[in-house]
């Protein structure tokens, strides 16, 4: 894939999970009020499901998962924790709503596509372009709806507060 409205591509393993799996699962709640690094809480990104994945996940990678991805609590350390891990995108067959809209403001692109989320096995490798709307899977391409551009701009800017600060031109 060469050509793209945005700078978005991700290209990596797959980690394959099934249906709702919750907020607790994917940043153990022992953690809510000890790590507030999100760096240390990528160290423990979905340890209680499966605990290799923090030790194993390459920068890039996606995970791959059924229905009610991210259902449970409104915890924005879920979605940090995965993207601290390196994961690149999660592809889904459903979110939890306030769980897609935390990933969103952190920066972690969220795709819905049954599709995929029924036929990816574990291990294949994925190559993702938001700007275009495509997926790239064993040969075949699959496609959702491109992202609004302002939500390309959010993701591309790392999440929603440097998207803001760039706008307003706020140095850290």
């Amino acid at each position: 894939m060469s050509e793209s409205r945005g700078k978005i591509i991700i290209r990596g393993k797959i980690w394959k999970y099934g249906d709702n799996v919750n907020t607790d699962v994917i940043f153990p709640g022992k953690y809510t009020y000890t790590i507030s690094d999100p760096v240390e809480m990528g160290k423990h990104a979905l340890e209680e499901l499966d605990p290799e994945f923090a030790k194993r996940v390459k920068k890039g990678d996606v995970i791959v998962a059924g229905a009610n991805f991210g259902s449970g609590s409104s915890r924005d350390q879920a979605p940090l924790s995965i993207k601290y891990a390196g994961v690149g995108a999660v592809i889904a067959e459903s979110f939890a709503r306030i769980f897609f809209r935390n990933a969103i403001n952190i920066g972690l692109p969220l795709i819905i596509n049954k599709e995929v989320a029924r036929i990816a096995k574990a291990g294949d490798e994925i190559e993702i372009d938001f700007g275009l709307g495509k997926i790239l899977y064993k040969d075949e391409v699959f496609v959702f709806p491109p992202f609004p551009e302002k939500i390309l701009e959010i993701l591309e800017s790392g999440g929603l507060i440097q998207y803001t600060r760039k706008r307003l031109h706020i140095e850290d």
